[in-house]
């Protein structure tokens, strides 16, 4: 269906599940030009305002992904559709994720389909530093249209898929990944002081260099590390390595968290995203998988989201994945949150959307049921106001 825009829309006799609030609240949502304007009871109709009547049905914000490489690995087109990784070069910060998104690949609307309204995604995990994640929102015709943040993050990696594609290269050990990863940002660190002591002198300024100049942002925290850690001993490397340099760091797919959750707990501002789970253990550093770990981390006081690491886990299949971890023990509010407000923090888009909340984005979703069940269907998803699916 081709999405019509309006801008005054009225969502009213819904069960509204704020992500704010544990419970089903009964108000109504009035979104006017792409954003919610209002949410209550009794809300006055504006003239032209279109009504929505939502008896029966379930009301979201847009389901959020805070790790995926949706548009870097393309739907159903094999090797040549797989941007997400270089295989060139151990060390590429510069890389920028929104270079290689093709926002017609297939997965962007199955995605949106499904109530998948916003998504971080990026380059792979083949590299030590990979380039930067952005987050976007899952319909639009052009890249640059669709962006919520850019960058979001810079991506490093840790553990066996570095060492694997760069084994007869220069990266066999968990000490070599650890000892690329501080020269980087140690010869970074070096560029930025050259450049401060130069005071905007041409002829004292370093030569400019590329990789270090995309590593600047991370150093003065504009944006975090974003780091691939499956282990416990990739994960306790990961955040040495942030202490040491004093930077921001989120951890991404956080597979043995649930073994060293009370360590994790000691870790103040460092949000986790975990999964992919909906797979079966392929290499070594998977045999702990779990989908108890999300709930064991929250519940030791972790910040958690869960992710599906498209194409690992299709993207549609985020809600399944937090229905899922409420089976294996996780607090069905958490797992909420865990996809919508607080990979939306994860991401640092937090001001616009994962929550019901007046001035956020209206990117909202209608079900007839509980997400997290496989027989729910969507029967509307709205973003940014506009109507992309209709549960046809």
């Amino acid at each position: 269906m081709q999405p019509t825009q309006k801008n005054l829309i009225l969502i009213r006799g819904g069960a509204v599940h704020d992500a704010i609030h544990p419970e089903a609240q009964r108000v109504d949502i009035l979104l006017e030009n792409g954003k919610i304007a209002a949410v209550g009871t009794g809300l006055a109709i504006p003239d032209g305002c279109e009504i929505v009547d939502a008896a029966g049905l379930q009301v979201y914000p847009g389901f959020v992904d805070a790790h995926t490489h949706i548009g870097l690995d393309g739907s159903g087109i094999g090797y040549e559709g797989r941007d997400y990784n270089e295989m060139n070069d151990i060390c590429c910060p510069q890389l920028r994720g929104i270079d290689g998104i093709n926002p017609r690949d297939p997965s962007f609307r199955a995605a949106r389909n499904a109530g998948v309204t916003c998504v971080c995604t990026g380059p792979g995990s083949a590299n030590v530093l990979g380039g930067t994640f952005l987050a976007i929102k899952t319909v639009g015709d052009r890249v640059d249209n669709m962006v919520v943040r850019d960058p979001a993050a810079m991506k490093c990696a840790f553990g066996e898929n570095p060492k694997r594609v760069y084994r007869d290269k220069c990266d066999s050990t968990r000490m070599s990944t650890a000892a690329i990863l501080r020269g980087a940002l140690a010869a970074a660190k070096d560029y930025a002081a050259r450049k401060q002591a130069a005071n905007g002198d041409p002829a004292k300024m370093p030569a400019y260099n590329q990789k270090w100049e995309a590593l600047l942002p991370v150093l003065d925290r504009t944006i975090p590390l974003k780091a691939h850690a499956h282990q416990a001993n990739d994960i306790f490397t990961a955040l040495r390595i942030a202490h040491e340099f004093n930077l921001r760091i989120t951890l991404e797919h956080v597979t043995e968290g649930h073994l060293i959750a009370d360590e994790l707990a000691k870790e103040k501002d460092v949000p986790m995203a975990v999964g992919p789970t909906l797979t079966h253990a392929s290499k070594f550093e998977l045999q702990n998988k779990s989908w108890a770990t999300p709930g064991v981390l929250d519940r030791a006081g972790c910040h958690v989201s869960i992710i599906t690491d498209n194409s690992v886990i299709p993207q549609q299949y985020l809600p399944l994945c937090a229905g899922m971890a409420v089976k294996a023990g996780m607090d069905p509010f958490a797992a909420l949150k865990a996809i919508t407000i607080h990979p939306a923090e994860h991401i640092g888009v937090a001001d616009r959307v994962g929550s019901i909340q007046v001035g956020k984005d209206a990117d909202l979703v209608l079900t007839d049921g509980c997400p997290f069940e496989v027989m729910t269907r969507v029967k509307a998803v709205y973003i940014d106001g506009v109507q992309v699916a209709d549960g046809e």
